[in-house]
């Protein structure tokens, strides 16, 4: 076990300390403020298309993070030696791999957590032709991605702290006060006479997108055991692709006995189940959290699924 939470923990800074991975997490959480900012004019929709936009652009965040961080994780490592010196110590492929996908899942919450700030945050700064931007949280909230990229600048000269790992911890912690800050103590007319308030319809769809994302790093895992990132991006963007359409390419088929679409159709995830927007959108609210807690019994079978095979994959590798 400790082996296992050793290799977890350094997969997990390994990634937080990757420049590329601060640069999503920042590029991400700024273009959902910004989403929220200009006028759209369009007819009293300015809300649902904010929200939409904003959960789109956490999805698609995920998606890169997820492919970029597992082949940084496990590719490059296989490449370098560095996974040949780890499993020439006691430690099995298997614990390795999922200890792996710990430390990926976990730095993945990380980037989810930081832009679910995001996607609330716009949600209460969304406005009508008749709102105003709100001024005060957009300063605020950019204080606070300033005042941690400032400490960890301040770390890394005086210090000699890694700049990108304090950056990303800085980013949580600045983003966090700055949201309660902008929760509690700010004001912002979204319309006529109404002021601006969170849709906290959405928090729940963020951790649907979560349990999406933690099924898309088991695949890139299990892809990188074999592959690298360009071929790994490849195939993770083509199940992505394939599985939000999945309804139409393999669902009414499979609705009538096919069962090619059938086995399709459980083999590849089904991306809608994890995407409320359009029941956010008609403003249905039925799905509750019973329903995320199925999504998460779903989302647990099919990564046990795919780091299974990765642990196959992973089995038959020669690493010299």
């Amino acid at each position: 076990m400790r082996q296992f939470l050793t290799i977890a923990a350094n997969a997990f800074m390994e990634l937080v300390r990757q420049p590329i991975f601060l640069l999503l997490l920042t590029g991400s959480v700024a273009f959902e403020i910004f989403l929220a900012v200009p006028y759209y004019f369009a007819f009293g929709d300015e809300p649902k298309l904010v929200d939409n936009s904003v959960l789109a652009v956490m999805f698609l965040a995920g998606l890169f993070g997820a492919v970029l961080s597992a082949s940084s994780s496990l590719a490059r490592e296989i490449r370098s030696g560095t996974a040949l010196a780890v499993l020439s110590k006691p430690v099995g492929r298997a614990q390795f791999l999922l200890a792996k996908f710990t430390g990926l899942a976990a730095a993945l919450t990380v980037l989810t957590y930081v832009n679910m700030i995001g996607v609330l945050l716009a949600s209460r700064m969304a406005f009508d032709a008749y709102g105003k931007t709100d001024m005060g949280a957009l300063i605020s909230f950019g204080s606070g991605i300033a005042l941690a990229y400032g400490l960890a600048g301040f770390s890394n000269f005086f210090l000699r702290r890694p700049f990108v790992s304090d950056a990303v911890f800085g980013m949580i912690f600045f983003t966090t006060i700055a949201a309660f800050f902008i929760f509690n103590f700010t004001h912002q007319q979204s319309s006529l006479g109404t002021a601006g308030a969170v849709n906290w319809n959405l928090l729940p769809a963020g951790i649907l997108i979560l349990f999406a994302l933690w099924i898309l790093a088991a695949i890139a895992l299990a892809c990188s055991t074999r592959f690298d990132t360009i071929a790994t991006l490849s195939i993770c963007s083509v199940v992505f692709l394939v599985g939000l359409m999945s309804d139409y390419f393999f669902g009414k088929p499979a609705s009538h006995g096919v069962w090619w679409a059938s086995t399709l159709y459980s083999l590849i995830p089904n991306w809608q189940l994890f995407w409320l927007a359009d029941a956010i959108e008609t403003g249905k609210s039925t799905f509750h959290w019973d329903y995320v807690a199925k999504a998460l019994g779903y989302a647990a079978c099919y990564v046990g699924a795919a780091l299974a095979v990765g642990t196959l994959l992973f089995e038959e590798r020669e690493l010299s």
